[in-house]
């Protein structure tokens, strides 16, 4: 196993573990706490070194999918970390704001997209797939709403569910792509 594969494998348990205590802060200390920000930028930065082990799990239109939509959540969703860090300082709240301001909305439910897609490339790993699965559907009911112990277990789900991935190796083999799948021979 090589040093890079050692940190994207440790990113199945480092990223959902940061993004859990960032919510335990929010919802310790309310939606505008300058720590709990600091905490979902670095949490959302480093699902994007998970993006990168999922990626590792499939390939052909799946892969390219989720690259596309993993990448514009992990912008949407530092962005919003970045936006609590800006609240807490009395400036401007992005979500309430018009313009420009308005892209933060779109990107940012891209992220539980990414953990939708995540999960159908786990289908094969039933159990990981429903944890990230019921995450992904819940993350926007819990973070829009604000609703502190429905985002707090969103991502116990996610630890679980990432833990489970880490645990037991998954593999590109183990969630093929169909797109990329070969066909099997035909007989006569």
């Amino acid at each position: 196993m090589t040093p890079t594969d050692r940190v994207l494998n440790a990113s199945l348990y480092f990223a959902p573990v940061l993004y859990l205590l960032a919510d335990v802060l929010y919802a310790l200390n309310g939606w505008s706490d300058p720590t709990a920000g600091a905490v979902h930028v670095l949490a959302a930065t480093a699902y994007g070194f998970l993006l990168v082990r999922a990626l590792a799990w499939t390939g052909g239109v799946t892969g390219a999918v989720l690259l596309v939509v993993g990448m514009l959540g992990l912008a949407g969703n530092v962005g919003y970390g970045f936006n609590t860090i800006h609240v807490s300082l009395g400036d401007t709240d992005l979500v309430d704001a018009t313009g420009a301001a308005t892209i933060i909305k779109p990107l940012g439910l891209f992220f539980p997209l990414t953990l939708l897609i995540i999960a159908w490339v786990l289908r094969r790993q039933p159990v990981a797939a429903a944890l990230v699965g019921v995450a992904g559907l819940a993350w926007p009911v819990a973070h829009i709403a604000n609703i502190a112990w429905l985002a707090v277990l969103v991502n116990v789900l996610l630890v679980a569910g990432f833990a489970l991935c880490a645990m037991r190796g998954v593999s590109r083999a183990a969630a093929p792509d169909p797109a990329t799948a070969s066909p099997s021979p035909r007989t006569p």
